[in-house]
Order: structure tokens, then C-alpha cells, then sequence
């Protein structure tokens, strides 16, 4: 069943629908993929806080697998392989950023902002695979390289600050 624009039931219907659409996140009409990003901030306060960095790193890397196949799952559901909805990419791939910079305020607003930016620009070879790969992996490689790609504007500007 084809749908341009999934509703509650939709996000119901499936855990994988439910999870590929950031519990909810990537029904918003406004940026589903910015609102999909946020999303990261409390899972990754929470589990700093309790869960310690082999949690945390556990969760992560748990979520891209998921993350993988609900987006599949969910792409094949709504007829579009990258789903404006399915954000999940979004939340697992800045976790990873978030893993990096917490404790760091300005570092995460930095990430925050350098992360959308690679998501939304796609610069080489994001776009490549991105064109390229239309299935879960896919969804899920293209945020993973902009995160990479965050994480190395912000070591760079770290190394260059005194």
C-alpha cells in the first residue's frame, strides 16, 4: 500500500513504521528531518547518563541495524525508498556525532548545524550513494557520511582553536 503522506495509523501499524519515522518525529509537516535530528538530543542524554559509553555505543550501532530495516521496511510501505517521514537515519546518525561532543554545548549546536547542513547539501559522494543505494542501507549510509563528515569540521576546529 503506497502512501504520500503517513498519518498516525500508519505510524502504528508496524514497528517498523514506527521506528523508521522517529516515534513519531517524521510526521511533522515542517522538516521531519530537523525534527528527526532532535530527537537524538534526549536519547543521547539518556543514555549518557546512564548507560555509559559501551551502552551508548551498543545503542548506536543497535539503532543503524534497525534503523536499516525499518527504514526498508517502511520505504517499500510508503512507495519511496528515503521517505521524506523515515528519520530515523537522522536520530541513529547524529547519535554518533552526539557520542563524540557531549558535555560540549557549543560542540552539539555546532554538530546540530553542520549535520543538517551535510544532510540537506549532500556534498560527494553522499549524493552518489545516496542516488545509488534505494533501500535501507541506502537511508542509512547517506546520514552516516554526514556525520563523518561533521565530525571531521569539528575535530578540524578543534585542532585549530588555541
Amino acid at each position: 500500500m503506497a502512501t504520500t503522506a503517513p498519518d498516525v495509523h500508519f505510524l502504528l501499524r508496524h514497528p517498523a513504521h514506527f521506528v523508521a519515522l522517529g516515534f513519531g518525529a517524521g510526521l511533522s509537516p515542517v522538516a521531519p528531518g530537523t525534527m528527526g535530528t532532535l530527537v537524538a538530543f534526549p536519547i543521547a542524554w539518556v543514555l549518557d547518563r546512564y548507560g555509559g559509553d559501551v551502552v551508548f555505543a551498543v545503542a548506536v550501532g543497535a539503532l543503524l541495524l534497525v534503523g536499516t530495516w525499518a527504514a526498508q521496511v517502511t520505504g517499500r510501505a510508503l512507495g519511496s525508498p528515503d521517505h521524506g517521514g523515515i528519520v530515523v537515519d537522522e536520530i541513529a546518525a547524529f547519535l554518533i556525532v552526539l557520542y563524540f561532543v557531549r558535555g560540549n554545548v557549543i560542540a552539539e549546536i555546532a554538530g546540530f548545524v553542520l549535520f543538517r547542513a551535510f544532510d540537506i547539501a549532500k556534498p560527494p559522494p553522499i549524493r552518489q550513494f545516496d542516488a545509488a543505494l534505494k533501500n535501507g542501507f541506502g537511508v542509512m549510509l547517506d546520514d552516516v557520511l554526514a556525520a563523518a563528515y561533521t565530525l571531521l569540521i569539528l575535530a578540524l576546529w578543534r585542532w585549530a582553536s588555541p
